[in-house]
């Protein structure tokens, strides 16, 4: 009996834990589409940044050639440093007038928290935008239309 109620006790225990401890997150598909331009596909880093203005985590990297990464000058300076691993979240680079369509994935704690999405994008040879896109991540602008400034023409987000 007394070994019945202790593993009722640890299973309730690691059950609380477990509860505690994860996560919830939400996937998004997101769209980016870029403008016409020639030369090289693009490199597109998708940031979350804190509300002090810092880089929190990378959500995707577009661009899967790490030889290139210091040229995303700003990204680099986080990146950089702590070089995590981010296999999982890397994809082909993006042309001019190309879209890609991928799912990225943000915890629901950092919507209408002060928390921002930033899209930074640099093309060989050419320009460099440190914000080509970003935006609060509010509960009404992570379902909306954005326009870019460099080589995105706009980015759609909508949960998954």
């Amino acid at each position: 009996m007394k070994k019945i109620l202790f593993l009722l006790a640890l299973s309730a225990t690691v059950l609380g834990i477990y509860s505690f401890n994860s996560v919830k997150t939400t996937k998004y598909k997101c769209m980016v589409q870029m403008k016409n331009y020639t030369g090289e596909g693009a490199y597109v880093v998708i940031s979350l940044i804190a509300p002090d203005g810092n880089y929190e985590r990378t959500l995707y990297v577009q661009g899967d050639d790490s030889e290139w990464y210091h040229d995303i000058t700003e990204w680099w300076k986080f990146y950089g440093k702590k070089r995590s691993n981010i296999d999982a979240i890397t994809g082909a680079t993006i042309s001019g007038g190309e879209r890609s369509i991928n799912v990225i994935e943000i915890e629901d704690s950092k919507i209408d928290t002060g928390y921002s999405i930033r899209f930074e994008t640099a093309v060989e040879d050419q320009e460099y935008y440190t914000e080509d896109v970003q935006f609060p991540l509010t509960s009404t602008s992570i379902k909306s239309k954005q326009e870019g400034k460099g080589f995105i023409r706009y980015i759609r987000m909508l949960p998954n």
